[in-house]
C-alpha cells in the first residue's frame, strides 16, 4: 500500500501542518506511514522536517525519502511498532520557505523560456534559504539576468493566484508546448499528471511539489549569482527577501 500524500490534492493542502497516520512498516530508523504531510526529496525540492509522536514516545523527522512508500527517518524509534498510530507535525517555517522558493522557480523558468526563445529548465534544487535553476541553451549576460529578475518581481506584485489540478497529457499539451513543460521527457505511458497553474496559464507545469496560493506571498526574488555548467548550460542561484516574514 503506497503512502497517501496529503499535500497533493490542492494548494490549500500545502498549508496543513498536522496529521494522524498509522505505521505500516519499520526498517532500522525509518518508519513508513499510510499517509503523510511530509514532503520527500524529489523534483528538485528538499524534504520537510518536523516531529512524529506516539503513545509513550516522540522523535524528530530529519530526512524524508521515497516515491510510493514514503520513509520518515527518525532520530529515536524506541517504542514504535507497526500498527501504531502517530501524530505528525511538519516544521512550518521550512515548508513555507520551500513553497515560496518552488513557486518562484516556476515563475523564473517560465519567464526565461518566453524571454529567450525557448530556453529550457534542465535542472533545479529548491532549499529553504537559497535555490538554483539550470538553463540550456543560453549564456546569460548581466543585462539579461537583470531583465529576468525585474520581470519576475513585477509578476509577483501582480498577485496572480496559484492552483493545482490533475490534467491529462493532451490537455496540458493544448496549453503549453511539450518542451516548456518538459512533457517530452516524461514516459508516454503517463496520461494524467498533477499540474501547478499560475494565473490564466501564465505558467503551467507538471509538479508534485508544494506551492503558495498567491504570487505576492513569494516576496522579492534576489539574484545571488550565475555559473557555467558547460555545453550551453548556465546555473543561476537566487534567494527571497523576507524569508520567514509571511507566516
Amino acid at each position: 500500500m503506497a503512502t497517501e500524500k496529503l499535500w497533493m490534492p490542492s494548494i490549500e493542502s500545502c498549508y496543513e501542518t498536522d496529521f494522524n497516520a498509522q505505521v505500516i512498516a519499520i526498517e532500522e530508523n525509518k518508519a513508513i506511514l499510510d499517509r503523510t504531510l511530509f514532503y520527500p526529496i524529489g523534483g528538485g525540492q528538499n524534504w520537510d522536517v518536523g516531529t512524529l509522536s506516539w503513545d509513550g514516545g516522540e522523535s524528530e523527522v530529519v530526512e524524508v525519502r521515497g516515491r510510493a512508500d514514503v520513509e520518515h527517518h527518525l532520530i529515536n524509534i524506541t517504542g514504535l511498532s507497526v500498527g501504531d498510530m502517530v501524530e505528525g507535525r511538519i516544521d512550518w517555517q521550512r515548508r513555507h520557505a520551500h513553497m515560496r522558493m518552488h513557486t518562484a522557480q516556476h515563475l523564473v523558468s517560465g519567464i526565461v523560456y518566453e524571454m529567450f526563445h525557448g530556453t529550457r529548465t534542465v535542472g533545479n534544487q529548491i532549499h529553504h534559504d537559497r535555490s538554483r535553476i539550470d538553463f540550456n541553451p543560453i549564456k546569460f549576460e548581466d543585462e539579461m539576468l537583470n531583465r529576468v529578475i525585474t520581470h519576475t518581481n513585477e509578476m509577483i506584485e501582480s498577485d496572480l493566484s496559484v492552483e493545482c489540478r490533475v490534467m491529462t497529457r493532451a490537455e496540458i499539451n493544448k496549453i503549453m508546448p511539450p518542451d516548456r513543460t518538459n512533457m517530452d521527457l516524461l514516459p508516454i505511458s503517463v496520461k494524467e499528471l498533477r499540474v501547478v497553474r499560475v494565473g490564466d496559464d501564465v505558467d503551467l507545469c507538471p509538479c508534485a511539489g508544494t506551492h503558495v496560493r498567491k504570487l505576492s506571498e513569494i516576496g522579492n526574488v534576489r539574484l545571488l549569482g550565475k555559473k557555467s555548467k558547460g555545453k550551453g548550460t548556465q546555473r543561476i542561484s537566487y534567494t527571497l527577501e523576507g524569508l520567514g516574514d509571511h507566516l
